[in-house]
């Protein structure tokens, strides 16, 4: 079997409501690039990237060159085709690679017959359980619904999801407000939902002695672990020898060299495995052993997704055997999908492997003509930048914080 053409679609895709986040905002909707590896025998595999628009897809089109002709089973081989490591220092391609390795997959699974996970290993759990993803966000441009800025905002969008979907584990992203009101918004949270689990990220914007602040100000709590509370593997260190629980990251441990040397030098507990970060569900499969190896927690990372990286990440949280922790994902947020049948649905706060063959989803053409037609209209947005802050950039560390009094609604297109 043969490549015989690459495909790239870009699309936007609508939020419930805009998430706000330390960098800026997810203007109230995904951007995102949907990938489609045809072969000679009819066979199409599915990728999915984020970001999108005109140089995205130019990546895409220029891989042609590499593997038209080429077995997508040759999968080392093409990571050194288009990601060689020292010539991806002058044209990083690892999130690229990841789309077309999902694609690959996708096409041997439909090939084989079988589903990834038995491709890699096959699976331990049917389900995977994942966490609610809760944000602070802006009100919907459309309707006005969806704002969450105080505490009670917060605990009654927790509650919500909670009698929704299912979660018992919740992850709160931060870094938007100054730490103290975020603790505040914090043990509103966890004493609304006691018994459950709970997780903070402010993304890195905090510095060493904050991060170590917030930490022991929360040793109450049932945490999961904190996230990225400062940026590099020196400040997490500094800031692991002063806090009584795990420390996590997808942002200073996102490639092997940086795993070893995590593990000859220890600043992190948690290692949150991004299947397109790391370029592809292999890598982080194999990531995991590491972890594995050396008692290390993982996770499954969210990094914005439709449903075909949530099929990826699926496949991925059923064959780890260290999977230590509720996966994230952004997905309850979305209000729809590209892929038949809908949206993924939640149980119990998991939602179920894919059992047909390759990643188990197919592209609904009439919703990926619907949202890449949304993209050519609304275009990308600025997703470093916050839309009531016109020029605004955060410092870090960061001291240059939002106001939580200021209920203005940002007036963005959709």
């Amino acid at each position: 079997m043969k490549i015989t053409d690459i495909k790239a679609t870009t699309v936007t895709v609508p939020l419930a409501a805009p998430l706000r986040h330390a960098n800026g905002c997810h203007w109230g909707r995904f951007v995102r690039t949907i990938v489609e590896v045809e072969t000679d025998e009819g066979i199409t595999g599915l990728g999915e990237m984020g970001g999108g628009g005109e140089s995205a897809e130019a990546v895409f089109r220029a891989m042609k060159t590499y593997l038209v002709g080429r077995d997508p089973a040759r999968l080392e081989e093409m990571r050194f085709l288009i990601a060689n490591p020292t010539a991806s220092l002058y044209n990083n391609r690892t999130q690229a690679l990841a789309a077309l390795e999902f694609a690959c997959l996708d096409i041997l699974g439909q090939q084989w017959g079988v589903p990834v996970s038995e491709i890699l290993g096959g699976r331990l759990q049917d389900r995977v359980p994942f966490a609610s993803y809760l944000f602070f966000r802006y009100p919907n441009p459309k309707d006005g619904s969806g704002e969450t800025r105080t505490p009670d905002q917060l605990v009654a969008e927790a509650r919500e999801l909670k009698a929704r979907y299912g979660f018992t584990s919740h992850k709160l992203k931060g870094g938007v407000f100054a730490p103290e009101y975020e603790l505040e918004c914090y043990h509103a949270l966890a004493s609304a939902l006691a018994g459950d689990r709970f997780r903070f990220d402010p993304n890195a914007v905090w510095s060493t002695e904050q991060a170590i602040w917030f930490g022991q100000a929360i040793e109450d709590i049932r945490n999961d672990y904190l996230e990225d509370p400062v940026l590099g593997l020196s400040g997490m260190r500094r800031a692991r020898e002063k806090l009584r629980m795990p420390l996590a990251t997808n942002t200073v441990v996102v490639n092997f060299e940086q795993l070893a040397a995590n593990i000859l030098d220890p600043a992190v507990d948690v290692i949150l495995l991004d299947t397109t970060f790391w370029g592809g569900i292999r890598p982080c499969v194999k990531a995991a052993g590491v972890c594995e190896t050396f008692q290390l927690g993982v996770a499954v990372h969210s990094s914005g997704e439709l449903g075909i990286q949530l099929a990826t990440m699926l496949h991925l949280g059923a064959v780890i055997p260290n999977l230590s922790f509720a996966a994230d994902a952004h997905y309850h947020h979305l209000v729809d999908d590209i892929i038949e049948g809908g949206k993924f649905e939640y149980e119990d706060g998991a939602i179920r492997v894919p059992t047909a063959p390759g990643l188990g989803v197919k592209l609904n053409r009439d919703k990926l003509a619907e949202y890449s037609e949304l993209y050519q209209r609304l275009g990308s947005y600025p997703y470093d930048q916050d839309p009531l802050r016109p020029g605004w950039t955060p410092l870090v560390p960061n001291n240059r914080w939002a106001d939580p009094a200021d209920d203005r609604s940002p007036q963005i297109p959709f």
